[in-house]
C-alpha cells in the first residue's frame, strides 16, 4: 500500500497536479474492464468525454496566443496534430499513464496496457479529471507543462504529411518493400461509429500502435508512433 501511494505521489509532481479528491485519479487511471470485477466504481469513460474538450480548448487557446499570424486553417491542423491519437498515446506515455491504469487482469493478459486506445482515453480522462477537480486555469497549467514548447512538438509531428509513406522510406532500403505490417487488433462500436486499433509490426516485432474512425487513420498514427521512436533510435 505504501508503494502505491509513494507511485501516486510522484506521479502527481509528474503531471504538474495534486488532487483534492483522489477519486477523481482514480477513475481517470480506471479502464472500462476494471469496472466489471468491481462494484461502485466508474470508469475512465465520461471523463475521457470531457476531457477531450478540456485538451481542445487549453491546446486552441495556446496555439492562438503563440502563431498570432496564423489563419483558421492552419491553427486548425496544428491543434489536430497535438490532440489526435497517436500524440496523446506518446504523451500518455511521457506522463507514465501506461503503468498506471487499472484493468482488469483479462485485459491486462491481452495487452490492454500497450493499447493505444487505453493510453489514448487515459490521457483524456486525466485532463477531464484536473479540470473538476480544480478548474480551467490547473487544468490549462498542467497540461501546458506536459505539452512544452508547443513548436517543438509542433516540429516533430509534420501535420498534413504522410507518416506511412515517409515510414516506408525509412524501411525501405535496409528491409525491402515487404517488411512492414499494419494488423488491425480491435474493432469496436457500431456501424456508423467504428473506432480501429492497427499494431505496426516491422519484420515481426511491434513499432508502433494507432488507434482511430477509420482503418487509414488509425494505420496513419502508428506510423506516426513509429516515426517518433526511429528518430530517437532507428531499429535494426
Amino acid at each position: 500500500m505504501g508503494s502505491e501511494h509513494s507511485e501516486i505521489e510522484r506521479f502527481q509532481q509528474r503531471i504538474g497536479h495534486k488532487f483534492r479528491d483522489k477519486a477523481l485519479l482514480h477513475d481517470a487511471l480506471r479502464h472500462p474492464s476494471a469496472v466489471s470485477v468491481r462494484s461502485g466504481v466508474s470508469s475512465n469513460q465520461r471523463l475521457e468525454f470531457l476531457g477531450d474538450s478540456v485538451l481542445q480548448i487549453i491546446v486552441s487557446e495556446a496555439l492562438y496566443r503563440a502563431y498570432p499570424e496564423a489563419r483558421e486553417g492552419e491553427l486548425s491542423r496544428r491543434r489536430a496534430s497535438l490532440t489526435k491519437g497517436a500524440f496523446l498515446v506518446g504523451l500518455a506515455r511521457e506522463l507514465g499513464l501506461d503503468g498506471l491504469i487499472e484493468l482488469s487482469t483479462a485485459e491486462e493478459q491481452t495487452g490492454g496496457r500497450l493499447r493505444a486506445s487505453s493510453l489514448e482515453d487515459a490521457c483524456e480522462a486525466l485532463a477531464g479529471a484536473i479540470y473538476l477537480d480544480a478548474g480551467i486555469e490547473a487544468a490549462r497549467s498542467a497540461v501546458l507543462q506536459w505539452y512544452g514548447p508547443l513548436a517543438h512538438r509542433l516540429a516533430g509531428e509534420e501535420p498534413g504529411d504522410n507518416p506511412k509513406g515517409r515510414l516506408q522510406e525509412l524501411v525501405q532500403p535496409a528491409h525491402g518493400n515487404t517488411a512492414l505490417r499494419y494488423e488491425v487488433t480491435q474493432t469496436k462500436g457500431e456501424a456508423h461509429n467504428r473506432h480501429f486499433e492497427v499494431h505496426l509490426h516491422l519484420l515481426g516485432r511491434l513499432l508502433g500502435t494507432g488507434s482511430g474512425r477509420s482503418k487509414k487513420e488509425a494505420e496513419e498514427n502508428a506510423a506516426s508512433e513509429a516515426l517518433r521512436k526511429w528518430k530517437t533510435s532507428a531499429p535494426n
